[in-house]
């Protein structure tokens, strides 16, 4: 019995993903659909959209497929090198696009407006990174930098990588922030400690640490809100 066939040419020309952008916009495609644009063409024997769907199912989901390297794309059959360049390509402007946020114009009046800078850029990453958004005297952002890249449950920094980022940029403040790849913010022992480490620090070289943000997915723990600092 012959397999069926999944060929574009047998999906009705209103449904094929492009018509669909053309038509609705970008938010009412599926995640398959969006990365069946960007791989442009299936198998001989399978759209786009259907090799999107198997590497969704063998990732986990659009999340997990953030960290994936080129050679692991191409584990998915229909997916060679200049489609799997491809797809890495889209998700570093993704990536871009989170990090152009901070401006010299974006002020930082609250822990939430630390949050809406680092929310995307931290919530699916799936090692601990920890970042720091460097600010002037106005709480206006100059520079954001990641100091640290750890393991899947914790992120070593020293403070003094933090405040010779600190100086280098001319900061008065600075606001440190990272993710737990669980998608739980509830702060650890270890984040309570270094973030009184950096308070202690920052008080001696007179750099104040504003907040310690930890960011889940989708939300977040001030540890300046919890009274840690």
């Amino acid at each position: 019995m012959e397999s069926p066939s999944y060929l574009l040419r047998d999906i009705p020309h209103e449904e094929r993903p492009r018509e669909r952008m053309m038509r609705y916009g970008a938010g009412a495609l599926s995640h398959a659909e969006l990365l069946a644009i960007l791989l442009r063409t299936g198998t001989r024997h399978e759209s786009a959209v259907h090799v999107a769907n198997r590497l969704l199912a063998r990732s986990g989901g659009i999340r997990n497929i953030v960290d994936f390297s080129v050679s692991e794309l191409m584990q998915t059959k229909g997916i060679g090198e200049a489609k799997a360049i491809q797809l890495q390509a889209g998700i570093e402007l993704g990536r871009r696009l989170a990090r152009s946020a901070p401006t010299e114009a974006t002020v930082i009046r609250s822990p939430r407006d630390a949050a809406d800078i680092l929310m995307e850029q931290l919530r699916y990453l799936q090692k601990e990174h920890f970042v720091c958004l460097f600010l002037n005297t106005k709480n206006h952002v100059i520079a954001q930098e990641t100091l640290s890249i750890g393991s899947l449950n914790a992120s070593i920094v020293h403070p003094r990588e933090v405040f010779r980022a600190a100086i280098k940029s001319s900061s008065a403040a600075v606001i440190c922030a990272h993710n737990h790849p669980s998608g739980d913010p509830t702060p650890s022992q270890e984040d309570i400690q270094i973030t009184r480490r950096l308070c202690e620090a920052g008080e001696i070289v007179g750099i104040d640490v504003l907040d310690h943000l930890v960011i889940g997915d989708g939300t977040y723990v001030s540890l300046k809100e919890q009274g840690f600092m």
